[in-house]
């Protein structure tokens, strides 16, 4: 526990760094919000009273104070172009995003871990070197064009799922996981490809260990020396890299969204971008920098329980 509120603290001017920065470099990227809302013929006066609504005409020391403020209270106000609060837009945008990058991570994982054990226990074979092949080829494939051709296979040639939109899984279960299979696959080759190097990489290492050797001494199958021993020890840099994934994923993957329609945080913050709506723009990079930051935590301390000697660390 010490620990945990230890980093929790320690996540506190992180997240106060990066808050400053990106606002900065939203405050100098061109073009003015109102007048992307009103349109270059609005008056004068119109202007002025929007900008001092959302208080643009504010320095932006005093801008920055009052946004941050806001946010300590639980505030992340409002958006320019709909007069939404950005918090609700976000959640909104953060649901679809978690069900995707949960589901990309799970296509990952059933990928990669068996391919990675397989190819550093049948090392130098034909199972070895496939697996490598087809890991370098996931990792090579850009996500669009994966996506479009799963869209050409599936959605047009075999109409067996649909090629785009979203559905929530409140409503039909199967709807929506019929929705999610191909952004999934598409994210999941991708991120399967560097798990399965770096399990096969790990797992070559645990194995020339010498309580590996032991346990074959012992007597131990093949099954329990490779699966129970051997994998778990090799796991803590897997994780690493997967901690590091599922948090790329949480921050929005724009490409994919895009070509699938998929309503995630990526695709808000990029429409907030274009549109020049700061508010949005700027709750959206909070909200998942919190969630990279979190989820880094999360990874430190499940080194503690993949191995004990880790947990007197602190």
């Amino acid at each position: 526990m010490r620990r945990i509120v230890a980093r929790l603290f320690a996540l506190l001017p992180i997240l106060l760094g990066l808050s400053f920065i990106s606002f900065t470099l939203i405050a100098i990227i061109p073009g003015d919000p109102v007048i992307a809302l009103l349109g270059l013929e609005a008056g004068p006066e119109a202007i002025a009273v929007l900008r001092a609504k959302y208080a643009l005409d504010e320095p932006f020391l005093v801008r920055f104070g009052a946004w941050l403020w806001a946010v300590v209270q639980g505030d992340l106000g409002r958006s320019i172009q709909t007069g939404r609060p950005v918090r609700a837009m976000v959640i909104a945008a953060l649901g679809p995003t978690m069900l995707l990058a949960s589901a990309a991570m799970i296509v990952s994982l059933l990928i990669a871990i068996p391919a990675g054990v397989i190819a550093a226990t049948r090392r130098n074979t034909p199972a070895d070197f496939a697996a490598s092949i087809g890991a370098l080829c996931g990792m090579s494939l850009p996500t669009f064009w994966l996506g479009i051709l799963l869209i050409l296979g599936f959605s047009i040639w075999m109409p067996l799922l649909p090629s785009s939109g979203y559905a929530p899984v409140t409503g039909d279960p199967a709807l929506a996981l019929a929705h999610l299979v191909l952004p999934a696959l598409t994210l999941g080759v991708g991120l399967a490809a560097a798990t399965m190097r770096m399990t096969r990489s790990a797992m070559l290492e645990v194995l020339r260990a010498d309580y590996i050797r032991t346990a074959r001494a012992k007597g131990l199958t093949r099954r329990a020396v490779v699966w129970k021993h051997a994998l778990r020890n090799a796991l803590i840099p897997v994780v690493t890299l997967v901690g590091i994934q599922f948090g790329q994923l949480l921050g929005g993957v724009v490409v994919t969204e895009t070509v699938f329609s998929w309503p995630g945080i990526g695709k808000l913050t990029v429409d907030a971008i274009f549109a020049r709506d700061f508010p949005v723009v700027q709750g959206a990079i909070l909200v998942t920098a919190t969630l990279f930051v979190v989820i880094n935590l999360v990874t430190d301390l499940l080194y503690a329980a993949l191995d004990p000697r880790l947990r007197g660390a602190a």
